[in-house]
């Protein structure tokens, strides 16, 4: 992620041939690539039972189901907050997975495309962010700014993408344009992300937290 952030941002100040710029879109997929895998790869070293490698399995299938119906409602969709949700209760290996598997699932209805990865990673950080504010005694209200919050930090991973591929000529000011015209987008997305946490959220923790109880065993 700091990689891709100090191309763009190097490609875009120092770089006055562009080589770095007309490489950019080859370059941030490969990163985001590599991101996936390392949490892949912490996944593997992760100790999980049968059960709950199902159960995580499971929350990614709805989640990626739910995605679909809304998916024609700029950005206003339910998967936001059971992955921030699956985060907080199951910790932020699972949290991620539940996360980046949501749009890997349903892309292979909605379409899959260089963007792919760059959703796996939008959608996997709050569930990442989630599993390490599970570990405080938080109050709820704080839980649905955060829902909010990663409403508009993901519209912003996604504009890297747009930029990248879409935009033309690559400068400062065409990048600063790009942000400010998917404000419209971004402010929709984090209204159904605080929307949807305020009405299901924490009821939603409450049945993670049940099950998590029900598929832990203890070691005596």
């Amino acid at each position: 992620m700091a990689l891709a952030l100090l191309l763009f941002g190097g490609g875009l100040v120092f770089d006055e041939s562009r080589t770095i710029v007309k490489l950019w879109p080859y370059e941030i997929i490969g990163i985001f690539v590599l991101v996936i895998f390392s949490f892949v790869y912490q996944f593997e070293k992760k100790e999980f039972s049968t059960k709950q490698l199902t159960l995580i399995a499971m929350l990614s299938g709805i989640s990626a189901v739910l995605r679909i119906p809304f998916s024609n409602f700029q950005g206003i969709q339910p998967c936001t907050t059971l992955i921030i949700c699956s985060g907080l209760v199951y910790g932020p290996i699972a949290g991620f997975f539940v996360g980046a598997l949501t749009p890997f699932v349903s892309n292979f209805f909605l379409g899959h495309g260089p963007w792919t990865p760059l959703q796996m990673i939008g959608w996997g950080l709050p569930g990442l962010a989630a599993g390490y504010l599970g570990k405080k005694d938080i109050n709820f209200k704080f839980i649905i700014v955060f829902a909010v919050a990663w409403g508009f930090l993901y519209g912003w991973i996604m504009n890297i993408w747009h930029f990248a591929f879409f935009v033309k000529p690559h400068t400062f000011e065409t990048f600063v344009r790009t942000y400010v015209l998917s404000i419209g987008w971004d402010v929709s997305h984090a209204f159904g992300n605080g929307l949807f946490m305020a009405i299901i959220g924490e009821r939603t923790i409450k049945i993670l937290t049940r099950y998590k109880k029900r598929f832990t065993i203890e070691r005596m």
